[in-house]
């Protein structure tokens, strides 16, 4: 699989060098930068800026683009070993989804559970998330329901992000909680907060309609942990 963009490069490249195969530059490094990724044990591949272009579609790759060994989503029994994990209920933005794997490792959440989409482009999520989708483990479970009802069993409390829900400022939590985000046009169906525990919103300081999903998200979580 291939990433591209500085950001998401370097992150690989401090964090996760074993997992590089190629790095393929379309832009000239300093001689100490380049002398370094040299000494890092994988190949280094100087490239036309079309051809650049050509390998990401024309996306923004400024001169970095890495070609690294696939991610594989964990398996759902790995949530027991959790106590805080959040599902992404048919979120199709991978913009919003990266975004919320960077909060969601950036507060200590022990888990991303993918829900709703058959096959997520994880490029595009490394990417968006700028990297931190190679440390934060996720789960890709097509059926929403499937993954609430084994969390319950396995002793989850389960919140969900809705309108009319709890002051998340005046919530508790329990030892083990997962908090549930819906997507970006219509939120949660009706099926999945019949599903929740608790239902926990965000007050609104002004006469205005919601927040954005990635921006939302990142208060929940942090409210949470």
């Amino acid at each position: 699989m291939l990433i591209y963009g500085k950001q998401p490069v370097y992150y690989a490249l401090e964090r996760h060098r074993d997992r590089i195969k190629t790095l393929y530059l379309a832009k000239e490094l300093d001689k100490k930068e380049y002398s370094a990724l040299m000494k890092m044990g994988f190949e280094i591949k100087r490239i036309p800026e079309k051809a650049a272009q050509s390998m990401v579609k024309g996306g923004n790759h400024q001169g970095f683009i890495a070609e690294i060994s696939q991610i594989v989503p964990y398996a759902s029994p790995f949530l027991k070993k959790c106590d805080f994990v959040v599902i992404l209920s048919s979120i199709t933005d991978m913009g919003n989804i990266g975004s919320l794997i960077r909060s969601a490792y950036a507060l200590g959440v022990q888990a991303i559970v993918i829900c709703g989409i058959k096959e997520p482009n994880l490029e595009a999520v490394i990417r968006t998330s700028s990297g931190a989708a190679l440390d934060m483990p996720l789960v890709v479970v097509h059926n929403i329901h499937d993954v609430v009802h084994e969390l319950k069993q396995s002793g989850f409390q389960i919140y969900g992000a809705v309108m009319d829900g709890q002051d998340i400022r005046e919530a508790t939590f329990a030892p083990k909680r997962a908090l549930v985000l819906g997507n970006e046009g219509e939120g949660l169906s009706g099926r999945v907060q019949k599903s929740l525990d608790i239902g926990i919103s965000i007050p609104m300081a002004h006469d205005f309609d919601s927040l954005n999903v990635g921006v939302a998200g990142a208060i929940l979580m942090e409210r949470m942990r």
